[in-house]
């Protein structure tokens, strides 16, 4: 375990910590929440991602954590509530996808992007329950995709994984509608982040098409024809983050330009 902390002032706003904020839609969404007052932890495996994007943000603070051990987010939440107080927003950002044919996947792999994606939210959610309970609105986002609304060949275990992430926000949505909290996703289509630079390179790997042609293939799944970008996913989740967003509860917004689910 190891945290830090930008040597700027601390905002006065409420608590959110981000899980896998180093990089792509979680450090787009921390730059937004903290522009909007957030005092805010970023946390990820990953070190040197974490403390770039924190020195950005003011009074950030990044811990690192696994989401796939129970006792690891425990201990980073910690952390997080030691220098920023209770934790009044959390988002759900950490995944993983790996692409193959089902029958030649491995249940190893299979286990791993569950391990990330859902078991990951479980974790999370349970250790920050009682903060959000108590906060004076309680938020939980959880980015998921469109592969948690449709499916796509040759990612079924990703696409089971956001399914069930889907299902455990609308459960968690009714079972906390009487408090002060609120439950809801977001499910970006293809976005322009390291997993779609990933997949652009497999496409390129499969099929022998250029960079540019691989691109539009998964641009083409957006009626706009284009990917989306971590910004627009980052505003979807500050308006869900919103004081006045106490009514959005149980939703899976779909930031995709329009693709049909």
């Amino acid at each position: 375990m190891t945290t830090g902390a930008s040597s700027t002032s601390l905002p006065a706003g409420p608590h959110a910590l981000i899980t896998g904020g180093g990089t792509g839609i979680g450090a787009a969404i921390a730059q937004g929440l903290a522009a909007s007052g957030h005092r805010v932890t970023l946390m990820g495996r990953r070190e040197g991602p974490l403390a770039e994007v924190a020195a950005t943000l003011p009074g950030a603070q990044w811990v690192t954590g696994d989401v796939t051990d129970a006792e690891s987010v425990a201990t980073a939440f910690r952390h997080a509530r030691a220098a920023h107080g209770p934790i009044s927003v959390l988002v759900c950002n950490a995944g993983a996808v790996v692409s193959a044919r089902f029958e030649t996947q491995s249940f190893d792999v299979w286990r791993q992007i569950m391990a990330v994606n859902l078991d990951g939210l479980s974790h999370c959610a349970s250790a920050a329950l009682a903060d959000l309970r108590a906060a004076a609105a309680g938020r939980l986002v959880v980015v998921a995709s469109t592969a948690g609304l449709k499916g796509y060949a040759y990612t079924s275990a990703y696409c089971a994984a956001k399914h069930g992430a889907i299902g455990l926000v609308r459960a968690l949505a009714l079972e906390l509608a009487r408090t002060r909290v609120t439950v809801n996703a977001v499910c970006p289509g293809f976005t322009e982040t390291e997993i779609v630079i990933e997949a652009v390179a497999k496409i390129q790997t499969r099929t022998g098409r250029s960079e540019a042609e691989a691109r539009e293939e998964l641009a083409a799944f957006n009626p706009q024809g284009r990917l989306v970008m971590p910004e627009e996913v980052a505003d979807a989740v500050a308006w869900l983050c919103a004081p006045g967003s106490g009514s959005i509860n149980g939703q899976a917004i779909a930031v995709a330009g329009g693709e049909v689910m």
